[in-house]
Order: C-alpha cells, then structure tokens, then sequence
C-alpha cells in the first residue's frame, strides 16, 4: 500500500499515533520504576529525563492524532522521536551506572566494568522492547526496518565509550581502558541481534499485509468497504489502482452460485455496458479473478435508493414523483430501444444521486435479471417454469407466463413503484409470496385516497393505468409514459426543492442505522 494514497497515509498516521500512545504508558511505568529506586536511589536529574520523556512520549501521541498528517510528518515523528528517546536514555544510563557503582561501593576497575555491563545490558533490553513495539505497529518495509534500527542504535553503542567525571559531565574513555573492546563490541553485537529480530517482525507483519491487500484486490482495483448485497452479489466501495477513482465494485463467487447464476450474472454487465443514458449507472469494468470470482465496477453514487427515502419521509410530493419517474423512463427507453426489458424495476433499484452538484438526479440500478427480448436460448437461464422478480412490483403476465412477459411488465412495475411513493405503501402486501402474487393477478390497487394521500386524478389514472391487469391497457413504452408524465398537471419540484428535503434528511440517510430492513427482495421461484 502507497503512502501517497489516502489509506495508506491515513494508516501511517494511526500506526505512529498507536505506537506513541504504547510508549507514553511504558514511560510512565518507567518513571515509576525509577522513582521508586529499582536500581538505584533516584536523583533529580534523572526524575527530570524521565519526566521529559514522559511528556515528549505524550505530546507525539498528541500530535499524531490531531488533523490529517503527511506521510512525511509521520515518518518525522517516527524516527525524531526514537532518536531523542533512545539518546536521552543512553546518556543518563552513564550516570545511573556511576551512581550504582557508587551506592554499592564498587570502587575497583573491573568491579566498575560489571556494573557498566550489567546497565548497558538493561539498557539494550529497554531498547529492544522500544523497536519491537515500533516494528509490530508501525508499517515498515525489512529494509526499512533494518535503517531505522541502526540508526537508533547508535547512540546505545556510542554511549558506552563515554564516562562520567562528576556532575552532569562526561568525557570519552580514555584508550587504554580495559573496557575496550569487549564493551563496545558486546553492545554491538548484540544490537545486531535486536536488527535482526525486529526485521523478522517487520518482515512477517509486511509480508500479512501484502496478503491482505492482495486478497482485497480485483483486477485494478482495492476493495474499501462492503456498502450493499442483492440478490446476484455483494457490493463494495474500491477505488482504481492506477486512477484512484472511487467506484463500487459488484461481485459473485463460483463456489456460491450455480453455473446459471453466475451466467446470468455476468450478462448483466454486458448487457448494462450497452447502455449510454445519462440515468442508467456506467460500467468502468469486469472482469474474473483466477480464483473464480467475476465482478465488475461501476460508478460510485452519492446518494439513496427511494426504497430508504420512502422509509425516512413516508409518502413523497405528487411533483417529485413525476420528476422521478420521468428520468427513470428515459433509461426504461433506451433499454426498451435496444432489445432489453429490465424485469427487476422496484424503489430498492432506482436511486437518487447528486451528480454534477445537482440533487435528485435518477439512476437506473441492477439489471442482473434484464431479459433480451430477441434471444430465444436464454430461456434455460432460469427454466421455463421459473417466476423471476420482486414479488411486490411484478405485472400479472410476469407470475403466469414468465418467459413471455414483454417490455409492458416494466411499465406495470414503474406503476408499483410510483404507486409505493405516492401512498407510501405497496400496492399489495401479503404474508407470502403466493398471496402477494394472487393479488397481482386478481386484485384492484385501492386509491390513493384510501390511505389519505392527495394525488392529482390524472396522476393518479395515470399510475392506475400502469397497474392495469391486460397489457394492452396499459401504456405501451417508456416513451409514452414519460410523454404522460410531463403533461399531468401537478406542481412541479424544483431544485430548490430538492436541495431543500436533502437538507433536512440527508444526515438521516446518511447513518447507516436508518437502512431499510425487510427490503423486497428478488425471488426466482419454480411455479411447477
């Protein structure tokens, strides 16, 4: 993962925050440790360093989690602070070696080399735990890992060449000393080891990551978040590897469908590329991974399907409705033009975006289950007796006749669905599917009025018109729909209007508790 991308920048800055906030409690026990004299009596100067340190390991803490940090500010606050640390650290261990010496009356030259052994050796044992933590939290390449450690070694090793000579004072071991070159070279060796252990750290935790991104990749794009799941697959935010575009990526295992399914699933995208209009979702790409999962990716929208907005405000204005519907049937046309019959249309597939920072902007989602009017073959989809749809929003012919249902069905679904956001409420319900189903063929939508709702009676004939149980009766294309459509005579919605209802209950839709439970859900049902 690139530093330069927002996740992977966005992880640096947790990653370096976390690792300052472990090290700030691990002063604190620290100072306590040395406090309380667990190696020697404490002294002032050495409550203040650690005190500082303290406080250096909290303000870092601080300052990693406030805004958003380049990646350059985090590698900053990375190996910066190690280094005043580690440095401050090796510096006082001179002179709490001097005062242990002192306070256990160790006066002899190799008495005195034990005791800078035995701190240089605690010391290297603080030091390790400091990188450790550092290796395992931080992300960080082996090669990196491998620089960052030396460096902060340094200082450790550097350390043991020099003596205190009284005060705050010190000097450089005088080059006949016997502490050369056993002491120096122990620490060095040894800090080889902790390179090498924290690099293996980093090395395996490095090498997990990778995994995970390459699982979470698909062609050129990373997955992001699981932000849907219908009825041919799930859905994720992903953004473009090369591009950095966003897009929501769809996807269906082999191993969990059926060879028609995974078929018919992916003919959605290829039938759906074919379609150009401004109200139907664009396909960027498709594709299939080797492990056998097909996917393709899509514009990403901002905004809500009219299954939740119905949820989150009840019955909708008479004006919206018809601007709704009136995009929706541009797309519903062009589709019809080419051959195509949609077969799914419901308030859960027709969403309402801001594009171009305009509100209530229509898209046409999800034709998994479109139909190509001209292919005789694709009848084996799904079997001669299967009934395919959302039991809610299906047209007669559509339940009793699935195959030879025409673009006509849809017409009948968009009147479900405007039926649904005039009145709130589906045309029929039932507590099954075959119940649902027998009311379809045999019931009369009741109106509007019924359920209090005003609706303008040319509107309302209009959408009644839809629901009627002859095709025939019903209009006969998108296109005369949407000429209907514009000439009822209902007050229009503005975009000041739009802008206006995605003011008030845009935070509503926004939190992912206010998502629509009991959506209706895609059936495909063997009639026999």
């Amino acid at each position: 993962m690139s530093e330069s991308s927002e996740e992977g920048r966005s992880l640096l800055q947790a990653r370096v925050a976390l690792f300052w906030k472990v090290m700030f409690f691990i002063s604190i026990l620290t100072a306590g440790v040395g406090a309380l004299g667990a190696v020697g009596k404490p002294r002032g100067p050495e409550l203040v360093v650690n005190l500082a340190q303290t406080v250096q390991t909290g303000v870092f803490w601080w300052l990693c989690m406030r805004g958003q940090r380049s990646p350059q500010f985090s590698r900053g606050m990375e190996i910066g602070g190690l280094l005043i640390n580690l440095t401050a650290t090796a510096l006082m261990g001179r002179f709490v070696m001097a005062d242990f010496a002192r306070e256990h009356h160790v006066f002899s030259s190799d008495g005195s080399l034990m005791v800078d052994g035995y701190i240089t050796m605690l010391h290297v044992a603080g030091y390790m735990l400091w990188l450790a933590v550092r290796a395992a939290l931080i992300p960080s390449s082996p090669r990196r890992t491998v620089l960052v450690t030396g460096v902060a070694g340094i200082p450790l090793v550097s350390s043991t060449l020099l003596v205190p000579t009284g005060g705050l004072r010190l000097a450089w071991r005088a080059l006949d000393s016997s502490a050369y070159p056993w002491l120096p070279a122990t620490a060095a060796m040894l800090w080889g080891l902790i390179i090498i252990t924290c690099t293996v750290i980093s090395w395996v935790i490095y090498g997990l990551r990778a995994e995970v991104r390459e699982a979470r990749r698909f062609g050129q794009y990373v997955l992001e978040k699981k932000i849907g799941e219908g009825g041919m697959g799930e859905v994720y935010r992903a953004r473009h590897g090369m591009m950095r575009r966003p897009s929501a990526l769809k996807l269906m295992r082999s191993d969990v469908a059926g060879p028609s399914r995974l078929v018919r699933f992916e003919r959605e995208v290829q039938l759906t590329a074919r379609l150009t209009h401004p109200n139907t979702i664009t396909i960027f790409d498709y594709g299939r991974t080797h492990d056998g999962v097909f996917y393709y990716a899509m514009e990403l929208l901002d905004g809500a399907t009219l299954q939740r907005i119905v949820a989150i405000d009840g019955p909708q204005a008479p004006g919206r409705v018809v601007r709704i519907l009136t995009m929706a049937c541009g797309a519903l046309s062009e589709a019809h033009a080419i051959g195509l019959i949609h077969r799914d249309i419901k308030p859960a597939n027709i969403m309402l975006c801001m594009l171009g920072g305009e509100r209530d902007v229509v898209k046409l989602l999800d034709f998994g289950l479109v139909k190509e009017l001209e292919v005789d073959g694709d009848i084996e989809l799904t079997g001669a007796h299967a009934i395919i749809g959302t039991p809610q929003y299906m047209a007669p012919e559509s339940i009793l006749h699935s195959q030879s249902a025409n673009a006509r069905a849809d017409i009948y679904a968009f009147g479900a669905v405007a039926y649904y956001l005039l009145a709130g409420r589906d045309v029929f319900n039932g507590s099954s599917v075959v119940e649902i189903c027998g009311q379809h063929i045999h019931g009369q939508p009741e109106p509007f009025s019924t359920h209090g709702v005003a609706v303008p009676p040319d509107l309302e004939e209009l959408v009644l018109a839809c629901l009627e149980k002859d095709p025939a009766r019903r209009p006969q294309s998108a296109a005369e729909l949407r000429r209907r459509l514009v000439a009822s005579a209902v007050e229009p919605w503005t975009s000041e209007d739009a802008q206006a209802w995605w003011s008030e209950h845009g935070a509503a839709l926004a939190d992912d508790a206010a998502e629509v439970t009991g959506e209706a859900r895609t059936i495909a049902v063997n009639a026999r």
